[in-house]
């Protein structure tokens, strides 16, 4: 069995990692980060939770270990707060024994003090693309020295519309540089980005590309629209469910949603993109802690969040993006755990669930709640054999998407 220490890592980053209480190696770890010891471009491609940023940010570490410190020799571009946040603090975590200054900037705080610290020198930069640009235009930044780009969820930042922004910023970096590119899909606008990007680079694909890890057991209950609030309460009382994140389409439909599970009692916070970095920030460290037990967010959080021993992932709202479903279930079930992801699914949204199936590959199991049944029109459409839609042509990439019981067994198979 392959351990960090065959890996070719520094005793400071061997130290560090045992200190984080990491046994052995990913297997995108074990694959990147002697690639990315080496110098050599990296593409990766590996399902949520696997694990690479570990896989990047140790030789990203150990590479500016050595030679001439205070200047900006590495950069990693992400596409949100919460995980240049994140990739921040792995960054203290796994370098803390070496003298490596590390800096994260993101939109939706005060660029002065941001400032400061660029002007202090850094040797690593995490960043968020509008933020970045944001300090290249006030000629806080300068990238002659860099050595290394990390460009992390790409194909998030192509669903955030970031692509113009990130290949703006490209165009202000060395040429002769390190580019590690890593993206759990890999649509068409990506593998041109990473042909254009990347130098012969070594391709690691681990496990088939957009499939959710074999520990989360997955659940549909069908329901209608007007029952789902109700529904989520009682399998909230009733399911054994103490640390539940819970996905909703839209931003109101979050805040609703947490008004009314806070109005009963619940120890609930809302996340979403209309939230201050500070009230965004106090929501997912209450997560993290414990004193939110049930965290109300829009996709914001179906990436990079990483957040230990979460139960389970609620669809309230099916995404209309196959993948998205993909990555928000990723959220439980991390570092080979396991979890449950359970979606409430109302007669319109049986398109988008079937895309799904599509492209996860299986059908995903249907019960029943007493009490929740679904109405006769709702029960004929999950049980027909449907036409093939374009929900799940999207998925199959024949059509390209560019937008969106008894009393002792309260739960029974769907028939």
């Amino acid at each position: 069995m392959t351990t960090f220490a065959d890996l070719g890592l520094r005793p400071e980053l061997l130290r560090a990692v045992q200190d984080a209480e990491y046994d052995t190696p990913t297997p995108i770890q074990a694959q990147a980060i002697p690639v990315a010891l080496r110098g050599t471009d990296l593409l990766g491609c590996a399902q949520t939770g696997t694990g690479k940023t570990a896989g990047f940010l140790l030789p990203i570490l150990q590479r500016l270990a050595q030679g001439k410190r205070g200047r900006l020799r590495a950069l990693v571009l992400t596409p949100t707060r919460e995980l240049a946040a994140q990739i921040g603090e792995s960054a203290r975590t796994y370098g803390k024994y070496l003298p490596v200054r590390s800096t994260v900037v993101f939109g939706g705080v005060g660029l002065r003090p941001q400032e400061e610290r660029l002007h202090q020198g850094v040797d690593l930069l995490i960043a968020t693309p509008g933020r970045l640009l944001d300090h290249l235009e006030r000629g806080n930044l300068e990238f002659s020295a860099l050595e290394v780009l990390v460009l992390d969820e790409a194909d998030r930042m192509l669903d955030m519309g970031f692509l113009p922004d990130v290949r703006r910023i490209l165009r202000t970096l060395p040429t002769e540089r390190q580019t590690l590119l890593f993206s759990a899909t890999m649509p068409q606008e990506i593998e041109i980005l990473a042909y254009q990007t990347l130098k012969t680079p070594v391709v690691i694909d681990v496990g088939r590309r957009a499939t959710p890890v074999s520990t989360v057991r997955q659940v549909i209950y069908p329901v209608e629209p007007d029952q789902k609030r109700d529904l989520l309460c009682h399998l909230l009382k009733h399911g054994n469910m103490k640390h539940v994140l819970v996905f909703t389409r839209t931003k109101v439909r979050a805040e609703r949603l947490a008004r009314h599970l806070a109005q009963i009692g619940r120890r609930v916070e809302a996340l979403h993109g209309d939230k201050s970095q500070g009230a965004r920030t106090q929501a997912l460290d209450g997560f993290r802690n414990g004193r939110v037990e049930v965290l109300v967010a829009t996709d914001i959080a179906a990436r990079g969040l990483d957040v230990e021993g979460i139960s389970h992932v609620v669809n309230f709202d099916v995404p209309n993006i196959p993948e998205d479903y993909i990555h928000r279930i990723g959220r439980t079930a991390r570092a080979e755990a396991t979890g449950d992801a359970i979606s409430l699914v109302s007669s319109e949204e049986l398109d988008c669930v079937r895309a799904i199936e599509h492209l996860i590959g299986i059908t995903i199991p249907r019960r029943l709640v007493v009490g929740f049944e679904p109405g006769a029109e709702t029960v004929r459409r999950f049980t027909q054999q449907p036409a093939v839609s374009r929900a799940a042509r999207v998925a199959s990439g024949a059509i390209r998407h560019f937008g969106p019981r008894n009393r002792g067994n309260r739960h029974r198979a769907w028939a």
